[in-house]
């Protein structure tokens, strides 16, 4: 029994993975905005040192665009 137990998490776990990779591949504005919503709510003063540093790490990088920018790097050509 505990062997199918076990069956049952590894193939949760690769298709948990196998969902997170779709999704970061064809929405990286939304991963993009989920990230940065999750690390401000970590980021609050009243959280714990611990969940500030998990909010900083999962901080999505500053981006330096142009105003008018979409970011698809067709004006380096």
């Amino acid at each position: 029994m505990s062997s199918l137990v076990l069956q049952y998490v590894v193939i949760a776990l690769a298709v948990i993975g196998s969902a997170v990779v779709v999704v970061r591949k064809q929405f990286p504005g939304t991963v993009r905005r989920l990230r940065t919503a999750s690390a401000l709510w970590l980021l609050r003063e009243q959280r714990a040192p611990a969940l500030q540093r998990l909010g900083r790490r999962i901080a999505p990088a500053a981006s330096a665009t142009a105003a008018g920018c979409g970011g698809c790097s067709g004006c380096d050509d």
